[in-house]
């Protein structure tokens, strides 16, 4: 019997390696001649760097680069062994986290430092890119990563353009001289789960904007702004993206990435980070696969990593057994997307802060997945 392991993390308990691998240990306990393959899993937001690099063998690397707002900050990305591929959440130097107690104040919101981190990991030797690009402060069409990867943007009296979101509907011209000659030898997988156009009632203004800071009676002009931006790197690169799903994504982003690189792909998370597992590969001769989160509920059900799990699954017909901390009454919606069954590993009453204890939590999940395979050895 083969089983394939690929565990979300228990946010607050256990990483996805740490769950992986309780699990493997309950499979063993029941069957020890079972072949278990662990797979360290992610959905591209929060987790996908450390779930990468201590799943796949990679270092970490930091760089201070510019916050969301100007300051310094010392930003953490990984460094994955072969191909030298850097993975990056954007949130490191341009997330919304970061400004901590502070109101955020959407019209300072840039995203300079991710482009720095680019910067850095290229010298570095990295020409594939794994860019999570969620938990973002900034509504600013992506400039301040272009300006500092080398794009220039120039009002109509031939003024250098700060990155900031004021400075949309000022663009006049947009120049390329500065950019690094290795930018062309990169290729960036960028992991995005909305499909906003960068544009309108479902842009990046309108629906994201708000959450940043954004006034409701800012949200015409500044999207106005961003129509304009759009119209004039369209002159520019000679592509439009502005209707392009995943072109709205973190203020904007999405667009630039697809606008002024050449070698880009916007996917959901979990397929990104799922294809740079190399988890098909071990599909293809599994009898069953056991995956799960911290909650499972109707939400699951909808492109988090257990349904992305299944329906990749699916395609080599094996079974599907998920395990979580808690499961809600509308679980069931996980079966309906190739989930073949749920369990919650919580044994007892007991306190919120006992269950997500590291150490419970591991042998929770190790004695729930134990039973399970007792029966279906």
């Amino acid at each position: 019997m083969k089983v394939v392991i690929a565990m979300d993390s228990f946010k607050g308990s256990m990483t996805s390696l740490e769950a992986g691998y309780a699990a493997r240990d309950g499979v063993l306990k029941a069957c020890g001649e079972a072949c278990v393959v662990v797979k360290p899993v992610a959905d591209g937001g929060e987790g996908t760097t450390e779930a990468l690099v201590e799943g796949l063998g990679g270092t970490y690397a930091t760089v201070e680069v510019a916050g969301p707002f100007g300051e310094p900050v010392t930003a953490k990305y990984g460094i994955l062994p072969g191909q030298k591929t850097a993975v990056i959440e954007m949130a490191e130097a341009a997330g919304i986290i970061l400004a901590g107690k502070n109101k955020p104040d959407p019209w300072k919101a840039s995203t300079t430092g991710v482009g720095e981190m680019i910067l850095d990991a290229a010298g570095r030797g990295c020409r594939e890119f794994i860019i999570g690009i969620g938990g973002s402060a900034t509504t600013e069409g992506g400039i301040g990563m272009l300006q500092a990867l080398g794009y220039k943007f120039y009002d109509a009296e031939g003024n250098l353009l700060p990155p900031v979101p004021g400075s949309l509907g000022r663009i006049k011209a947009i120049c390329a001289e500065n950019v690094p000659e290795v930018l062309k030898e990169c290729h960036f997988q960028v992991a995005c789960d909305v499909t906003n156009p960068l544009c309108g009632e479902n842009g990046a203004v309108y629906v994201y904007g708000p959450q940043k800071g954004v006034k409701q009676d800012e949200l015409e002009a500044l999207d106005k702004a961003m129509l304009h931006y759009a119209g004039k790197t369209a002159g520019f690169t000679g592509k439009d993206n502005r209707n392009v799903p995943g072109a709205g994504a973190a203020g904007g982003l999405g667009f630039a990435f697809l606008s002024f690189f050449q070698h880009v792909g916007l996917k959901p998370g979990i397929s990104v980070v799922l294809e740079a597992v190399g988890l098909e590969a071990e599909l293809k001769d599994a009898g069953i696969v056991i995956t799960g989160e911290g909650r499972m509920d109707s939400q699951t059900a909808m492109g988090k990593v257990p349904a992305g799990i299944a329906h990749l699954a699916k395609k080599y017909n094996c079974k599907v057994i998920a395990f979580a901390g808690s499961v809600t009454e509308d679980a069931g919606r996980c079966n309906e997307e190739g989930i073949h069954a749920f369990f919650p590993v919580v044994r007892g009453v007991t306190t919120m802060e006992e269950a997500m204890d590291t150490e419970t939590a591991k042998k929770n999940l190790l004695l729930s997945v134990e039973q399970v395979f007792r029966l279906l050895q």
